[in-house]
């Protein structure tokens, strides 16, 4: 039962991802491009709804043991700014990676392969540590019980107001708002950790990378089935392009996927894992990582538009 819940909750991740179009480097660059801020709003909500599920879980004694965190330290800052040169090379986030494949981008196949190469590369000292569950952290152990019915009050409150608005506007049916896609990935997340614990697919390809495999266990097999869902996604909304990848596409794609994993390697965790845990959980080093790789990703959308301007 753990299992076919587990796998259809990964290709709904994986198709809420694609049909979303989740990728922070896409929000970012609709916000300096067209100064909106929809997406980047949609993401950090994502984490906000996190925060939530994981006040509800602990207070139905249903929160699993979290992955050891970290206290802020400066490798987390370096970590985020490759993490934000390696997304912006790369033209996606790991999100957006996901998205992109979703949508026949072949050319992003080569990307999870950098993930790899650059976790192997930064060796095992700075393995991330997915694997290793602590304690239920002390600040959530102590959060009202009074905030429960407030949060499913808000929650209901959230999905009306985005029911009403799909209603009413005139939004492409094939693709979804970055909010709804926000809310069923946040959701699909929470209840794959309460199915096998901590689940990110950066962090699956970093014990990978780390040559950590008889620890993966049953999340090892959901990686392959979220990309499923993905594609799943593209092909029932027809956004499937076909796009055959070329040399150049398929080495800028590893590039910058070498450079993500030795990011996430110092962080530690990618900006999947950042999103959906560390940034819920409060852990300064996530928010400092998160806040680095925003100010490397706008500043070199910044200098191409500058580029293009003066061209």
């Amino acid at each position: 039962m753990i299992l076919l819940a587990s796998v259809l909750l990964a290709l709904l991740l994986g198709f809420a991802v694609q049909r979303g179009g989740t990728c922070l480097v896409a929000a970012l660059e609709e916000a300096v491009n067209k100064g909106h801020w929809a997406r980047f709003r949609a993401l950090l909500e994502t984490s906000l709804w996190v925060l939530g599920g994981f006040v509800l879980l602990r207070a139905f004694d249903r929160l699993p043991m979290v992955p050891m965190g970290y206290s802020l330290h400066w490798h987390a800052a370096l970590g985020g700014a490759l993490l934000g040169i390696g997304a912006f090379i790369n033209g996606g986030c790991a999100f957006g990676v996901v998205a992109r494949i979703g949508s026949g981008q072949w050319a992003w196949l080569a990307t999870p392969p950098g993930f790899l190469a650059g976790f192997a590369l930064a060796g095992r000292s700075q393995a991330m540590t997915s694997a290793m569950p602590v304690a239920i952290p002390d600040w959530l152990q102590q959060v009202p019980i009074g905030l429960v019915p407030l949060i499913i009050a808000a929650l209901v409150a959230r999905l009306g107001w985005l029911a009403w608005n799909r209603h009413n506007g005139s939004a492409n049916a094939s693709i979804w708002s970055p909010h709804h896609a926000t809310i069923v990935l946040g959701v699909a997340f929470l209840l794959l950790f309460v199915c096998v614990g901590a689940w990110a697919y950066t962090d699956i390809l970093a014990e990978l990378g780390t040559g950590r495999f008889m620890e993966l266990g049953l999340r090892g097999l959901l990686l392959p089935v979220m990309f499923a869902g993905a594609l799943l996604g593209g092909w029932t909304a027809g956004l499937w392009e076909h796009r055959w990848p070329t040399l150049p596409a398929l080495l800028k794609c590893f590039c910058g996927g070498v450079m993500m994993g030795l990011g996430a390697t110092l962080v530690p965790g990618g900006n999947d894992s950042l999103i959906l845990f560390g940034m819920p959980l409060l852990w300064p080093n996530a928010w400092l990582a998160f806040a680095s790789m925003c100010v490397v990703v706008v500043s070199s959308l910044w200098l191409v538009r500058l580029q293009k301007g003066r061209a």
